[in-house]
């Protein structure tokens, strides 16, 4: 059947619609769920574990226990995943983390979360988001590229060094085990904490929308004569290709990630407007502008520089067992954790989850 869709419409557009339909799995089923990495280590940094927490967790655990699975299956491989092979940065990984968990807090919200809460009617998310693609395309091939490119040469691991399981020696049916195993702890956990069932359903849809998102594009590479990049749900990357496409080209090439933005921002927006959520948000007295726009930068040049953001490395590297995506993925909570409580004591009147 791939195959037919390739001969008929061609590479890209079997792509920009894998990317679409993974986009639009990831948007209904994030904006339902409410999943935040912020609110999640606002959360743990007051000594929580509460909805957004448990909610996290039952989407991490989906994503690693479904890909994990669908590789034992044979119906996935991953060894030539940008996460996996070649050579990765544990100094980007660690200060682009950071600077992304940081960043994170300031914003309110993740890139994921940004686009999200840009579909359902937030103007605060939208202008952040903008922001954040312009310096994280900045630090790709701008200005702020030179800068990021002296940091991840800093500590440079090879290939086969990425691969967490084997650095631990760890089977892939362990794997597998205990990430089945964290999956029911954390639906335990959340209908402990008052999570809607719908809302924990939810959260599985997101992990599952990871491992649909690293299927569709190793079949598509599979089926094709052309080189296929092997990826899954990532945000700023896509995000700052879809932005530079839509203003500097006259058409828009077709890829996967070029499907992905639009997908999430379709599939939200959709959830938001059946469950009568879409409504219009504005920078307030409470919510100052200039915190955005500091969180933004910082969140825009860490994701470039840790190789994926709260989704690319945290989770999706994350399923994969890539030990630079679990580096920033940790990174990032760090740097969230320690800026929400910074806040909380500076500014108690003003807290970082408000």
């Amino acid at each position: 059947m791939i195959e037919t869709l390739l001969e008929t419409y061609g590479d890209g557009m079997v792509l920009l619609l894998a990317g679409l339909l993974t986009g639009l799995v990831f948007g209904v089923a994030a904006q339902r769920s409410q999943f935040c990495l912020r609110a999640s280590t606002v959360e743990l940094s007051r000594g929580q574990i509460g909805p957004r927490m448990s909610i996290w967790l039952i989407v991490f655990a989906t994503a690693v226990a479904a890909t994990q699975g669908a590789i034992m299956a044979g119906w996935l491989d991953v060894a030539d995943a940008r996460q996996l092979s070649g050579a990765g940065s544990m100094s980007g990984a660690i200060i682009g983390g950071l600077m992304f968990g940081i960043g994170m807090v300031l914003a309110r919200g993740c890139a994921s979360r940004l686009l999200v809460l840009s579909a359902t009617g937030n103007l605060r998310a939208l202008v952040t988001g903008l922001v954040l693609t312009l310096v994280a395309q900045s630090a790709l091939s701008g200005v702020l590229a030179p800068l990021r490119e002296g940091i991840s040469q800093l500590w440079l691991i090879n290939g086969p060094e990425r691969d967490l399981m084997q650095g631990l020696g760890l089977s892939r049916v362990a794997v597998f085990v205990m990430a089945l195993a964290g999956l029911a702890a954390s639906l335990a956990l959340a209908h402990a904490r008052g999570v809607r069932p719908m809302a924990a359903l939810a959260g599985v849809g997101v992990g599952l929308s990871i491992t649909l998102g690293w299927f569709l594009t190793y079949t598509i590479a599979q089926a094709s004569f052309e080189i296929v990049s092997i990826s899954s749900v990532t945000f700023t990357g896509p995000a700052t290709d879809t932005l530079m496409a839509l203003v500097t080209e006259r058409s828009v090439p077709l890829s996967f990630g070029i499907g992905l933005v639009p997908g999430v921002f379709m599939g939200a927006g959709l959830a938001a407007i059946l469950a009568a959520e879409w409504k219009i948000q504005r920078f307030g007295a409470d919510t100052p502008m200039e915190r955005y726009i500091v969180g933004a930068v910082l969140m825009g040049f860490g994701a470039m520089l840790a190789g994926g953001c709260a989704v690319g490395a945290a989770v999706s590297g994350g399923s994969i067992m890539s030990l630079t995506a679990w580096v920033a993925g940790a990174s990032i909570w760090a740097g969230g954790m320690a800026t929400s409580v910074l806040l909380d004591r500076v500014s108690p009147a003003n807290p970082a989850a408000a």
